[in-house]
């Protein structure tokens, strides 16, 4: 995918920079494609003087917060919808429920630090619609997270020129770092939740 995006016309890669972050949420394409791998090659191709480093970082801070605030959208208004499709084993158990009380929460958060980690990129907006965020209060998290996320992606990128290979599976560490770490954190929140009820199921069964 670097290399096939590096041989592309700039103003079609500079199209890439708006479009695969605004798609990462708005359809879960984050899920297949991470955004950052065309704003990486946007800030390679700015070193190169293909293109205007700030041409990339405001494409893809556009791209980023469009594309999270039509998942909150979405999430806000079929969120529901599409959790009564969901296969029945994943409701019964709570798992679901118990993250959108955890974006609810964290709150804005959640949506920053979501916007780091490719697969919390994809579900972070819809669950924050769920879950009854503000849509204020997302707007500023969303902005404020994609505008950090799109410089460090596009500079890095830049500083790298050449070794953008590299750079690119050490943000993928990094995602997938983070990504562990808040499973962790749920499975850790989960666990407490469960031992809780348990213990308040026997203090009511010990008191007639």
């Amino acid at each position: 995918m670097l290399n096939l995006l590096v041989t592309l016309p700039p103003a079609l890669v500079l199209a890439l920079v708006f479009l695969l972050p605004a798609l990462e949420s708005s359809t879960f394409l984050g899920l297949l494609v991470p955004g950052e791998l065309a704003v990486l090659v946007g800030g390679v191709l700015a070193h190169e003087h293909r293109l205007s480093l700030w041409a990339v970082i405001g494409a893809a801070v556009a791209g980023a917060a469009l594309g999270d605030q039509i998942g909150y959208l979405v999430g806000r208004r079929y969120g529901h919808r599409l959790l009564a499709r969901t296969p029945r084993r994943f409701v019964r158990s709570g798992e679901l429920r118990r993250a959108l009380e955890l974006v609810r929460r964290r709150g804005a958060v959640a949506v920053v630090l979501g916007r780091w980690a490719a697969a919390l990129r994809a579900l972070v907006p819809g669950l924050a619609g769920m879950s009854g965020i503000p849509r204020r209060a997302f707007t500023v998290a969303n902005v404020l997270g994609g505008a950090l996320w799109a410089v460090t992606v596009a500079v890095l990128g830049y500083l790298a020129g050449a070794s953008y290979r590299l750079l690119e599976r050490r943000l993928g560490w990094g995602g997938e770092a983070l990504l562990v770490l808040v499973v962790l954190l749920v499975a850790v929140r989960v666990v407490r939740s469960r031992r809780a009820t348990a213990r308040e199921r026997e203090a009511a069964g010990g008191h007639p």
